[in-house]
């Protein structure tokens, strides 16, 4: 497993820390750590969104949000319904049927 991401994040857990780089990218630091050290058997191209939204500002059009990064596109299309605003809704009609779901 080797990549341009991976070497991003293996350098912002040098520079900050394993549990800053998580709550960044919205997941575990023993996540983070099982990728780190090869070890993570979950889906892998996920957390490479993940990283290339958070840390590597890689940008996506949302027909509801305008550009958005990718981390947050990523947020908002695993969010369960739920009609507490207006907006939250329009996400969910629009995540539903995105090329990227």
């Amino acid at each position: 497993m080797s990549g341009g991401w991976l070497d991003v994040l293996r350098a912002e857990c040098e520079r900050t820390s394993q549990a800053e780089v998580a709550r960044r990218l919205g997941v575990s630091a023993a996540l983070v750590n099982q990728v780190l050290r090869n070890r993570y058997r979950g889906n892998l191209e996920r957390v490479r969104s993940l990283v290339e939204g958070a840390l590597m500002g890689r940008m996506v059009p949302c027909p509801v949000l305008g550009e958005v990064a990718l981390n947050e596109c990523i947020e908002h299309r695993e969010r369960p319904f739920a009609a507490t605003n207006p907006l939250r809704v329009r996400l969910w009609k629009a995540c539903r049927g995105c090329e990227r779901r």
